[in-house]
């Protein structure tokens, strides 16, 4: 059954070795947990994934494993341990269903009939009061209902009646092909960084302390600057008309990048990088900075990451007077060409969907003037935003 786990993991793409399984097997000769799939769930969980992106795999290879019933009608083989499900009674059933359980046969019975009926059932059963199947009152099967069950191959409970629910994953959303949430992103943004040791000494340095105290006879108190990313990020963040249906995700991102870059600038723009950004949108039309300004301010060591659908009509990227709002004198890919020659690293990120990108020419007109470094917003997009922004 584990050696199970580890040949599906591996089978569903997550990188787990041959060592990390050996630890998982010395964790369970030792007796680091007890019987509870819950405590093995975590155990291995801890112990063979080693990257938050593949949480989601995990739990879904975890479910077929050990929960056995997710595809009813390609064969209804289950390996489902007997210990842990009666253990698990004591914590999911009350005292009145315990009885009620008792009365009909008691768990051990429960288990016994549900191994039976595995092997006598060849196929798919609707209805009914016997056989594992869907809409019945047997004690095996999904949306029927029984007081004693195991629910098997159902996405969610209905009655709260059976006795281990199979069918929970942890974390839906973080596979690395899906859209992000601030803690996600927090994730993915941790590749850009660079620690150095700078500004006053104001953190205490153990560790010379120690050796200044052993070699002088004395406390020696050693101090030092606290360590921090040295990574300085400009954020180009468009707004309005098209972007409005991107509000939330847009607004993680920023929330995520405050939090993990101490040195980052932030600017807003309209569909297209004009002659004029802004930082405040409530003001936009009284406080706009000279985009010649942010270029001559920021010195070309900064990352910049645009971040926009890049949808709207090609004129308003190619041509003088192009923009919805305003005559600009110069075309917006006269601006994107200066940014991408100033800043030896700069990428967009682009929250629509990467399968519609060709449907829509500005954007193909944009990924060419970044050179080709658009990245969808995704955990695996930005990963690879990241990527290019530290090579």
């Amino acid at each position: 059954m584990f050696l199970r786990l580890f040949t599906e993991l591996r089978d569903a793409r997550v990188p787990v070795s041959l060592r990390e399984y050996l630890d998982l097997m010395s964790a369970m000769d030792k007796g680091v947990i007890g019987l509870a799939v819950d405590d093995f769930y975590y155990l291995s969980r801890a112990a063979l994934v080693k990257d938050e992106r593949n949480l989601d795999k995990f739990d879904r290879v975890f479910a077929h494993v050990f929960k056995g019933m997710e595809k009813v009608d390609e064969g209804l083989t289950a390996d489902i341990p007997a210990e842990w499900l009666k253990k698990l009674t004591e914590k999911f059933l009350t005292e009145e269903e315990k009885a009620q359980i008792e009365a009909l046969g008691g768990f051990d019975k429960l288990m016994e009939t549900l191994k039976q009926r595995l092997e006598e059932q060849k196929k798919r059963h609707e209805g009914g009061n016997k056989w594992i199947g869907t809409g019945g009152t047997s004690p095996f099967g999904a949306n029927g209902y029984n007081p004693e069950g195991v629910r098997i191959g159902q996405d969610k409970g209905r009655h709260g009646r059976a006795v281990k629910v199979w069918d929970k994953r942890e974390y839906k959303n973080l596979d690395d092909s899906v859209e992000l949430g601030t803690r996600n992103i927090k994730v993915a943004l941790r590749r850009l960084r660079k620690f150095a040791r700078e500004g006053a000494p104001d953190e205490l340095d153990l560790d010379s302390t120690i050796r200044g105290t052993a070699r002088q006879g004395y406390l020696d108190i050693q101090m030092r600057p606290e360590r921090r990313n040295k990574i300085k990020v400009l954020l180009m963040l468009d707004v309005g008309g098209s972007m409005d249906g991107h509000i939330k995700l847009c607004e993680e991102l920023f929330s995520a990048a405050k939090t993990e870059f101490k040195n980052l600038e932030f600017f807003y723009f309209h569909n297209c990088l004009y002659e004029e950004v802004w930082k405040d949108n409530r003001r936009r039309a009284v406080e706009k900075i000279h985009t010649w300004d942010v270029l001559h301010k920021f010195p070309h060591d900064y990352k910049v990451i645009f971040v926009g659908d890049a949808t709207m009509s090609p004129y308003e990227i190619t041509y003088p007077g192009g923009s919805v709002e305003h005559w600009n004198e110069e075309p917006g890919a006269a601006w994107l060409g200066r940014v991408t020659e100033i800043y030896e690293r700069c990428v967009w990120l682009n929250p629509t969907a990467e399968r519609h990108w060709d449907y829509t020419p500005s954007i193909g007109v944009v990924k060419q003037l970044m050179n080709d470094r658009m990245y969808p917003l995704t955990l695996q997009g930005l990963d690879k935003a990241m990527r290019e922004l530290v090579r």
